[in-house]
């Protein structure tokens, strides 16, 4: 793996806590100009900050609540290489994915992405539509190799995602024993990228931009937004002041058209319900499961490192406004239930979701119909008084959206920096597998903060206390290591964003007390 190294420093350049938030917003409200302000603190807007700020501008971002507090946090978990846009004829940005998902898997953030094998389960087809013919079946398989013909173009190697290939119905059971057995005759296997967290992808852009000089500001609300800065207001104490920018950059995402006018949206809600990977007989390989009845339409069944399983997704529309937090209607438990159970041996009830998500995805308004068949192309708006607007895109895409993003305000603004580097800077915590696979810390601290590990590790040698377990497989440690480090004010940062307890209320119940005390305490020390 080649990759340049993060700018110099120490791990208080990166570490982001409410001293630093102080100081920053001091300077900010004293009349600091900064070359960038970032409206949005998801993956987009983190990943604006981090490519704007590693070409030597400087950068403040604003968030109204906390990183990966809107959609970010609620997605699929997947990095797509790009094979269901292929298959709608978009061949550019099948493409555009494959290489993004490369880069992520091998460059900037091996340690927070595996390779997660994906099984298309073959049962014979039904009366009631169910299952998939032998016709179907080789198209599907053609459109496997279409997109590990995608892989090989974006130069991502075999050893890092595999090729795909006909499985034997022992070996299907072997990768998916909850299967249904009646009818099965085999299954299609493939790969495609998945990310461990995908609010840890975010804290971890932000964190890595804030050790290029970046100001990472959450808790900061935009209030009036113009070409040459925002008025805005500290939701902590209340107290609102002007910053000054020679350009702005708008990443809300769904919330975008708030921030400026003229931007059209049409929101769609992708739904997911957790489940216990162990009730379904899930636990290794994810499931693509065909929607009888549709065509191209798949609900996945994806299982997480710790034995959870995450089944989703819908696509609907969604009326604006949207809510800071969308809700799963009761219809798509229904929808997901009914599908996923078509293709198990154990029909899947209500009583085994332990855990839901919904998240908004901003799309553009440009086509009638499904929002299923908008485009998932990103673009770049600009606004009568020259604020940029990012919008659209997926996950996997957002260094391409950031990188433009930055170009678009370098030109219009005739800012001095050079070219976007961020396909050559590695995130925070970021090593090869080789490395990390020696690294001397729990297996479990090792997924989640890559060669960073050893450092949390390291705060339970020194505090017996901090070794204990707040909730299933995570540390008091690592949620001090969220206060002084990762930009949590709050327990709720802790509890929704930098651990995910909170997407099983039951744990999120269990857990609550004891994880506002830690984050009482680490408050008092930063």
């Amino acid at each position: 793996m080649t990759a340049t190294p993060l700018p110099a420093g120490s791990l208080r350049a990166t570490s982001l806590n409410a001293g630093r938030r102080a100081t920053e917003l001091e300077a900010l409200a004293g009349g600091k100009v900064v070359d960038v302000l970032v409206i949005g603190g998801g993956v987009t807007g983190a990943g604006v900050a981090l490519d704007a700020a590693s070409r030597g501008l400087s950068v403040a971002l604003v968030e109204a609540h906390d990183l990966a507090f809107g959609t970010s946090r609620w997605s699929s978990k997947l990095v797509h290489g790009g094979l269901r846009y292929l298959a709608r004829g978009d061949v550019g940005l099948a493409h555009e994915s494959a290489v993004e998902r490369g880069l992520l898997m091998t460059r900037t953030a091996p340690h927070l992405i595996r390779a997660l094998p994906q099984l298309i389960p073959l049962h014979a087809k039904t009366r009631g539509g169910e299952g998939i013919s032998r016709r179907s079946e080789a198209v599907l398989f053609a459109g496997l190799h279409a997109g590990d013909a995608l892989r090989r173009a974006a130069r991502t190697p075999s050893s890092v995602l595999p090729g795909p290939r006909r499985v034997p119905i022992a070996e299907t059971l072997a990768l998916a024993p909850g299967l249904r057995r009646a009818g099965l005759r085999g299954g299609l296997l493939s790969f495609d990228g998945q990310l461990i967290d995908d609010a840890r992808l975010v804290v971890t852009l932000a964190r890595t931009a804030a050790g290029f000089g970046a100001r990472i500001l959450t808790r900061v609300r935009a209030l009036k937004v113009g070409g040459d800065g925002a008025e805005v207001r500290d939701e902590l104490t209340g107290a609102s002041f002007d910053i000054r920018a020679k350009s702005v950059i708008n990443a809300a995402g769904v919330w975008a058209g708030e921030v400026v006018d003229g931007v059209r949206l049409r929101p769609s809600r992708g739904s997911h319900l957790v489940l216990s990977g162990a009730d379904l007989g899930i636990t290794q390989s994810a499931l693509t499961v065909p929607v009888p009845g549709e065509r191209n339409r798949y609900v996945l069944v994806l299982p997480q490192l710790g034995g959870r399983v995450y089944l989703g997704l819908t696509d609907e529309p969604v009326e604006l406004p949207v809510p800071d937090v969308p809700e799963v209607p009761e219809s798509d438990v229904d929808f997901l239930l009914g599908v996923a159970s078509s293709v198990l041996e154990q029909r899947i009830g209500r009583e085994h979701v332990i855990g839901s998500y919904a998240g908004l995805r901003p799309l553009i308004d440009s086509a009638d119909g499904k929002t299923a068949d908008l485009s998932r192309k990103h673009a770049v708006l600009r606004s009568r008084d020259g604020v940029i607007t990012i919008v659209g895109g997926k996950l996997t895409t957002y260094r391409r959206m950031a990188a433009d993003a930055v170009d678009a305000i370098v030109r219009q603004r005739e800012l001095h920096c050079g070219e976007s580097r961020t396909d050559r800077v590695p995130l925070v915590g970021s090593a090869p597998p080789s490395y990390l696979s020696i690294v001397d810390a729990p297996a479990s601290l090792v997924a989640r903060y890559g060669a960073e590990a050893p450092r949390i590790s390291a705060l339970s040698e020194f505090d017996s206390e901090l070794a204990e377990e707040v909730a299933a497989g995570i540390t008091a440690a690592e949620v001090v290591w969220a206060v002084r480090h990762e930009g949590a004010l709050d327990a709720d940062d802790v509890v929704d964003r930098r651990t995910r307890i909170g997407l099983v209320p039951a744990d999120r119940d269990k857990a609550a007390s004891r994880v506002e005390s830690l984050v009482r305490r680490a408050l008092e020390g930063v």
